[in-house]
């Protein structure tokens, strides 16, 4: 496993030293009223998130701004206020436990901040840098009185040069305004709401991730593109400068350990290109790092030098050997299975409480057999990237979700999106991005993302995760709970499920409130859950054979009200059979079981079905009723518009019976299926013997297993498929046939 470089470490523990020299010790304590983690225990004013925030440009001075601030709300349109209401630790949201205030401030009032701090003495002669990981959402800072800079957007990190505003020695003075709308606003805000509720959750307002200061020479080192060549074995690096000249140059040394790998150099601004011999990819598997030391030197002298890391992959579409178009890592088909994750505390909100809790959600997902998460309608700070670069984690990116109310929110939108992929591109566990989620928000949908993909034609697009794909990107998406579901495989894209699952079960003591909770789908105990998870997989085992290339399972953990988690709320234990989850995950990644198809379904061709929608007589399901009088018509049964569904006889009435003869010229099976898509319930027959009752409705054609009982009714020769499906509300649609499953 990679660590820092001692040199990094170095740094941290001197930023964290000017931290605690700068603040005088002040009561503070979190509000109390709701569960919080076992992390919360371990912050307090003087360790509040000390780790250096940003681990691909990494220097060894720094001063860290976490702690305590003072905090006013007053009316939007005041001025400054003289008095302040009391203190807040930064970088925890105001609405939140760890700020020790936990009030919301509404869209008619500003959240104002203010603190002191004084500059090591040997930072003289250098431009001074203030930085914000994010503040949500509109934000003014003044340093000594004079406005620096202001910045809208909850998301992107941000930096003002404040170097003019310094005074040369003694205490400094930060002040900032920041106002947030929430969800009565035009911005990116994600599950933000006023009043929470449901899979919609508390606001998060003001600062929320770390907040520091660093000195930088005249001329500087100011970012950093990596976009690793896996085909050529090579590392392409564009550093971008601050007060450079053009003929200053960059000196790029790539390590493996503490021995080069490779290196080269180029006039600031220019391409280099990084040569490595015998590349280490980076997988899931293998998540090997390389460490980057980045040099700016002007007259052959140095005058800056920054730390960072790269790993060599590549994501892309290909063709697997039946020519169904899959998702490749390193030239390689890959299966992709993760949470949906949410990315939020009952004590920190939008922020983790401590580096090791953001880790820790990390491993737990890597431990429960994942190899991607899909970060939902949420950017984390770039800690956690680096966490999931470190531990091998694929990461899909979802945007934030906004409304698109007109050109003022797409402005904004767009803005923050290439923001996002501008600070966060250089990691190599991000592999896709999401611009849309079901729907939210969604405006100009193909042409953002063909920008995407020409923006950062490192990564695949997924135009809209869920009921709303507008045919472009990489991959075609659908929602589907419980699930499993697939979409239509496609020649140019890849077919992925975007979200599954949504397993529920409450923990007493460990639920946001006491009643009132809800998952997608309730279990009573553990083993209810672990076996429904289990049964769950299976299923989905089944559809990756056919062309299923992703799936993203409801969720890493519960949240607020919602019970739907992998984990308990404050994570203090993973509500299934954790080694049984595992078990099950890892199994995905083994070669798919093989499909035989022994009685079709209308998927590929209608099949011809006997058909009545008036209640038939008894015995309508043996073998030898005499069915003669009953319609005939193509399969399937139901409605257009139901969700995943092949029609061929509309039927929109409350119940249809549905008959079929088949031959069969042996009954040697591995493992007999029905292949069923059923909206509601459905009575399944073979030969007049019961072999199935299916409940709820599916958004796609599913496999059922047949038990030894149920293959007992086939025989040698003619056999008789009887259905009964009843209809209660919305779509509708039945159509039923049988599969052997090879294999897996």
């Amino acid at each position: 496993m990679r660590s820092l470089p001692t040199w990094m470490t170095a740094a941290i523990l001197a930023a964290v030293s000017f931290n605690a020299a700068a603040q005088e010790p002040t009561a503070w304590r979190p509000v109390r009223g709701h569960i919080m983690t076992r992390w919360a225990e371990e912050v307090s004013p003087t360790s509040a998130l000390p780790e250096y925030p940003r681990p691909m440009m990494v220097r060894d001075e720094w001063l860290n701004l976490n702690g305590l601030w003072e905090y006013a709300i007053r009316p939007r349109n005041d001025d400054c206020p003289e008095e302040f209401d009391g203190h807040i630790l930064v970088p925890y949201a105001l609405e939140s436990a760890l700020s020790g205030v936990g009030k919301a401030v509404g869209q008619t009032n500003r959240l104002w901040y203010r603190r002191s701090f004084e500059l090591p003495g040997k930072w003289g002669g250098k431009r001074a840098l203030l930085h914000f990981g994010a503040v949500d959402w509109e934000t003014i800072v003044w340093v000594n009185g004079q406005e620096v800079g202001r910045h809208c957007g909850g998301y992107d990190p941000f930096t003002f040069d404040v170097t003019s505003a310094l005074r040369k020695k003694g205490a400094q003075e930060i002040t900032l305004a920041v106002w947030d709308p929430v969800d009565e606003g035009f911005q990116p805000r994600g599950k933000q709401v006023n009043k929470p509720g449901g899979i919609w959750y508390t606001s998060v307002t003001g600062v929320w991730q770390t907040v520091w200061i660093e000195p930088v020479p005249l001329a500087s080192i100011d970012g950093l593109k990596m976009t690793a060549d896996v085909s050529a074995g090579a590392l392409r690096l564009t550093v971008q400068g601050r007060g450079t000249e053009e003929d200053d140059v960059v000196e790029a040394v790539a390590l493996e350990g503490e021995t080069a790998a490779a290196s080269a150099s180029s006039a600031i601004g220019k391409p280099l290109e990084m040569k490595l011999k015998s590349p280490k990819l980076w997988s899931p598997d293998s998540p090997f790092l390389y460490d980057l030391r980045v040099a700016l030197k002007r007259g052959g002298k140095k005058v800056d030098e920054v730390g960072s890391y790269f790993g060599m992959r590549k994501i892309a579409l290909g063709k697997d050997r039946e020519g169904v178009t899959r998702i490749f890592l390193n030239n390689k088909p890959i299966f992709q299975c993760g949470p949906l994750d949410q990315g939020w505390w009952p004590d920190g909100l939008y922020t983790a409480p401590t580096d090791e809790a953001l880790r820790y959600d990390v491993e737990a997902t890597r431990k429960l057999g994942f190899n991607a998460a899909r970060k939902h309608v949420k950017v984390e700070p770039a800690r956690w990237y680096y966490w999931c670069d470190k531990l091998g984690l694929m990461v899909w990116q979802d945007m934030p979700s906004g409304a698109s109310t007109g050109p003022q929110s797409a402005r904004q939108f767009e803005g923050e999106l290439k923001s996002v992929i501008d600070a966060f591109q250089n990691h190599p566990s991000i592999v896709m991005w999401v611009p849309f989620n079901e729907g939210w928000g969604q405006y100009d949908t193909e042409r953002l993302a063909t920008w995407i993909k020409s923006y950062d034609p490192t990564r695949l697009v997924n135009n809209a995760s869920g009921w709303a794909d507008r045919g472009v990107g990489d991959v075609v998406d659908v929602h589907a709970y419980p699930g499993p579901a697939k979409p239509p495989n496609e020649v140019a894209r890849a077919a992925v499920l975007g979200e599954f699952g949504g397993l529920g079960l409450p923990v007493p003591g460990h639920t946001w409130r006491d009643d009132g909770n809800w998952g997608y789908r309730g279990f009573q105990t553990s083993e209810e859950l672990t076996a429904a998870y289990e049964e769950l997989l299976k299923k989905l085992g089944f559809l990756i054979g056919e062309g299923l290339c992703a799936a993203i399972y409801t969720q890493t953990t519960d949240v607020e009200v919602e019970v739907n988690g992998l984990m308990t709320y404050d994570r203090a234990m993973v509500k299934m059979d954790a080694d049984r989850v595992a078990e099950a995950t890892r199994k995905l990644y083994l070669p798919p079981p093989v499909l035989h198809t022994v009685v079709p379904t209308s998927q590929q061709e209608n099949q011809t079905w006997r058909y009545t929608t008036k209640k038939p007589a008894a015995g309508w399901e043996l073998a030898d009723f005499a069915d003669s009088s009953w319609k005939q018509g193509p399969g399937g049964f139901g409605t257009k518009s139901t969700p995943g569904a092949v029609i061929g006889t509309e039927w929109n009435g409350l119940d249809i019976w549905l008959r079929r003869t088949f031959e069969l010229k042996d009954l040697e099976f591995s493992d007999l299926n029905l292949r069923v898509h059923h909206d509601e319930d459905a009575e399944i027959y073979i030969n007049g013997q019961l072999v199935a009752e299916q409940k709820g409705y599916t958004s796609s054609y599913v496999l059922v297993p047949l038990d030894q009982e149920a293959r007992k009714a086939l025989k040698a020769g003619a056999n008789v498929l009887a259905v009964h499906c009843h209809q209660t509300q919305g779509g509708q649609c039945i159509d039923v046939g049988l599969v052997d499953v090879v294999g897996g």
